[in-house]
């Protein structure tokens, strides 16, 4: 909501249809009275880019605007990188929320996916078992230093010499 937030998008994202591909595409067919939401994206909001996704297909198409029409940009991979954006889009293979497919997917420059919440949640939780672990096994140590430390105290006593002096 442009009026709300006070900028224009950086990226469009489309869910390609069937029944509105070509549009979504800019392959329009016939004049018609108003913009079509290509031409609003290109031409009024003037969106740096504009990706479609095909989820029938699995097939990504990514256009940049070049002066004041959008250009196709090919993809030797499915994958977008927006340098201006310090971000890239792609299709990653997995499962979300139950069902695997190719979804689409942000990247960062490192090449690696952005987390999911989920995701998130079970990398903090996995560091806290760790910490968890390494803290127990830092007690365990403690323990066996101590353990050591008083059998030493006591063989020492047998043999006459007092361990705190």
């Amino acid at each position: 909501v442009i009026w709300q937030e006070g900028i224009s998008p950086s990226v469009i994202v489309e869910l390609l249809s069937p029944g509105t591909e070509n549009e979504d595409l800019g392959q329009i067919k016939g004049d018609r009275p108003i913009p079509t939401k290509w031409q609003v994206y290109e031409q009024i909001l003037r969106v740096p880019y504009y990706v479609s996704f095909d989820r029938y297909t699995d097939q990504l198409r990514a256009f940049t605007l070049v002066d004041s029409a959008y250009q196709a940009i090919e993809l030797r991979t499915p994958r977008i990188w927006m340098a201006n954006l310090n971000l890239g889009l792609g299709l990653w293979r997995g499962e979300y929320q139950g069902i695997t497919r190719q979804w689409l997917r942000w990247y960062d420059a490192l090449g690696n996916w952005v987390s999911t919440d989920i995701e998130q949640i079970e990398r903090e939780r996995q560091n806290a078992e760790r910490e968890r672990q390494n803290a127990e096994q830092e007690r365990q140590n403690a323990e066996q230093e101590r353990q050591r430390a008083n059998r030493l105290a006591d063989r020492l006593r047998e043999l006459g010499v007092d361990p705190e002096a």
